[in-house]
């Protein structure tokens, strides 16, 4: 059971839609000198402020991804054997463990869709015998 009814506010006197917040009058207060503080930050950053360049890196550019150069193991049609090969693989150094984990995902989903296939193979087995 809920403590408040549906469509009612647990806290009626609290703040009324549309309420700036504190952090909301500062946003509106320095739009409107926003290009010159980034062309300030800009200025700083090429004059060598490593803090200002940062600040402008952090939310301009996105943080780089580590990549792996991609790795054939082969896994066959069984997957038991599939995943004794990614383990293998993995104890072998052959790929890393983010490469076997994202393997393992890969595998976990293809059971699900055998195990789906064979369901419904399953089932419409059995709806032809009745």
């Amino acid at each position: 059971m809920t403590q408040f009814k549906p469509g009612a506010s647990g806290n009626p006197r609290g703040r009324k839609p549309g309420t700036l917040t504190k952090a909301g009058k500062l946003r509106d207060a320095i739009v409107k000198d926003l290009p010159e503080i980034v062309a300030a930050l800009v200025e700083q950053a090429k004059a060598g402020d490593v803090q200002a360049a940062r600040l402008l890196m952090d939310r301009a550019l996105p943080a780089l991804r580590p990549t792996a150069a991609p790795v054939a193991v082969a896994l066959g049609d069984d997957l038991n054997q599939a995943s004794g090969a990614v383990l293998a693989a993995l104890s072998d150094g052959i790929v890393s463990t983010d490469q076997a984990a994202d393997l393992a995902s890969v595998l976990s989903a293809l059971v699900k869709v055998r195990e789906f296939t064979e369901l419904e193979s399953r089932i419409a087995a059995l709806e032809q015998k009745t």
